[in-house]
Order: C-alpha cells, then sequence, then structure tokens
C-alpha cells in the first residue's frame, strides 16, 4: 500500500485542515469537535448540514458555502461523523430558523444523526437519501443506500434555502428531489482504506462489480469487463425502471468518478450515457461530470439521473460558490 500520510490517526484532521486552508475565504475549521462550516456571518434562515464518512471527498466537505451547505461533518474514513460533532455544528450554524440535515442512508449515519437530534433541543428536520437502485439491503444500510444523489439534493436545497424557504419548505423539497433521482455504479477495482494492508474486495483484473457501494460494498453481481457501450447499459437500465420517466422528460445527468477513473472515461461515459437517453425520449438538460462522491482510489463511476421540472432546474441553475460545485 502506497499512501501520502504521516499517521493514520490524523489524516482525516489534518486533510480537513488543508481544505480550510485552501479555501480561507469560504471555510472555517472548527478542530474539536471537528466540522468544516461558512466563514461568513450566519443570516436568518434555514441552516443546511451533513456528513457522514470521510474517503468520498469533495462529498461533503468540499460543498460548504454560498447554496449549498452551511457545515459538514467528517467522520474517520468509511466511519460515521460522532453525535458530539453534528450538536456542536448543529448549534454553530443555527439561526432562528431551524437546521435541516441532509442524510446519506447508512446504518451509522443514521444512528449518529438520531442521537444528535435527541440532544439538540431547536428545530429540526432531516432528508435521508436513497438514491442507489442496485441493491435494497447491505451491510450498512436497511433499504436502500445514499449515494450520489447527495450532491444533487444539497445543491436544490441548499438553492432553496438561500431564496429564503422556510425548514418544512426545505424538507419537502429534499424528499421530492430525493425521490425523483436515482444512481448505480460499477467498480473496476477496489480501494484500499488507510488503515487496512490490503484492498477492501479482491476482484480479478478481467472482472467488474456491477451495483457497488462507495465503500467497496457487494453489489447485484460481478463478470467479465465488458465495453463501456454495454456498461452503460448495465447501469442506465435499472435507473430508468426506478423512475418510471415518460418520453420528454427533462433530466439532469451526473457521472460520478469513484476517485481512481480519469476523466477522459468518464466523458466517455457521459456521451454514451446521453446518447442512450435521447434514444428512450428523454431530453438531457443539464449534466455533471467529475469525481464527486468517490471511495478513496477506487477506479469506477456512477450514473445518477434526476427527473426535472422548472423548479428543479432552476434551482440547479443557482448560483453556488463552494470549493467543489461553483456557478
Amino acid at each position: 500500500m502506497k499512501k501520502f500520510i504521516n499517521s493514520i490517526d490524523d489524516l482525516v484532521q489534518d486533510s480537513v485542515a488543508g481544505l480550510v486552508m485552501a479555501h480561507e475565504d469560504l471555510l472555517a475549521l472548527n478542530e474539536t469537535p471537528l466540522f468544516v462550516c461558512r466563514r461568513t456571518p450566519k443570516q436568518a434562515r434555514v441552516a443546511l448540514m451533513s456528513g457522514g464518512g470521510s474517503g468520498h471527498e469533495p462529498l461533503h466537505t468540499g460543498y460548504v458555502g454560498f447554496g449549498m451547505l452551511d457545515a459538514a461533518c467528517p467522520g474517520q474514513v468509511f466511519t460515521a461523523p460522532t453525535p458530539d460533532q453534528i450538536v456542536a455544528a448543529a448549534e454553530h450554524v443555527e439561526a432562528g430558523q431551524g437546521v435541516l440535515m441532509i442524510v446519506k442512508n447508512y446504518g451509522g449515519d443514521c444512528a449518529s444523526f438520531q442521537v444528535a437530534r435527541d440532544m439538540l433541543e431547536m428545530e429540526l428536520a432531516t432528508v435521508l437519501v436513497n438514491d442507489d437502485v442496485a441493491v435494497e439491503q447491505s451491510t450498512h444500510t436497511t433499504g436502500r443506500r445514499g449515494v450520489a444523489g447527495a450532491l444533487v439534493v444539497e445543491k436544490m436545497v441548499g438553492a432553496a434555502a438561500e431564496a429564503g424557504a422556510d425548514l418544512y419548505e426545505c424538507k419537502a423539497l429534499g424528499v421530492r428531489v430525493n425521490a425523483n433521482t436515482a444512481s448505480m455504479g460499477v467498480a473496476l477495482t477496489s480501494c484500499i482504506v488507510p488503515d487496512a494492508d490490503a484492498p477492501t474486495f479482491d476482484i480479478d483484473p478481467s472482472e467488474m462489480e456491477v451495483g457497488v457501494g462507495i465503500h467497496g460494498e457487494p453489489g447485484r453481481y460481478r463478470r467479465s469487463l465488458m465495453p463501456a457501450d454495454d456498461i452503460v447499459a448495465l447501469l442506465l437500465d435499472p435507473i430508468l425502471k426506478d423512475l418510471a420517466l415518460a418520453a420528454g422528460r427533462s433530466v439532469l445527468l451526473h457521472v460520478n468518478g469513484f476517485g481512481g477513473t480519469p476523466l477522459i472515461e468518464l466523458h466517455l461515459l457521459n456521451r454514451i450515457a446521453t446518447q442512450r437517453l435521447r434514444a428512450e425520449g428523454l431530453q438531457v438538460k443539464r449534466w455533471l461530470v467529475g469525481n464527486h462522491t468517490t471511495a478513496l482510489e477506487m477506479a469506477g463511476a456512477s450514473l445518477t439521473l434526476t427527473a426535472l421540472d422548472d423548479e428543479l432546474t432552476a434551482l440547479w441553475d443557482a448560483p453556488v460558490t463552494t470549493p467543489s460545485l461553483r456557478w
């Protein structure tokens, strides 16, 4: 195993500190307990926060800023943040209009955020993200996993919060975006957790794991490597079945890399997926391509589709300024 590490115990803390240093105009660091928040003063509106295990960067810390999150709580690698992190972050960003927690559907994340909710004395609401159509149950979840769709929820709800939507309007919007979003991924290699001396799973160079989770959880099945056209079909078929969109519907296509896949390949997948969606009678109106919800250095990618209407398109297009997403 070769990684840039001094101390495994300090890796997350030091990495987050480096992120904040690189974006000191946007971000502030709370060292103990660890969380990242906006540097700008609190405003009288709903505050948005999220969090989860590290190793998925830029999710979630890279999306703190104008138009998205007010705070993010990074846990250790592939490990949920602790309730005290969540409590401290919520108390820091709450500005009299309540706090909306955006939580990916993993057992540890859900438990930590629920304990924190029980400890907090403020108006709170939660949106549970469970966009992964690969499997209904996994070793980390009860029900579908939350994956790259979290970014879409954070972006659209963040825009609504900036525009003055109240807590329950933001929650209802987040639930609607999640219900209109579906994702599925494929892995070509495993990742290596920093405190492990071996890959999370073994996979032959000629194989791929279809429906893999972002922690290396198994997917629907393993099979021989296929051409990119066929891989896109394997990912899009269950997504389209899940969303059951009528011809003519507008969609956002998010092609996400898992950390070890170069952009030349991600853009190839984008071209293939866009052509397939158009052949299905759908109108691809917006795109996002890049490494946004990663699994350390795993080679692989996921496709996320969000059904759009005029409101959701406007919320996606609304200005955003974060370390990893801005327009």
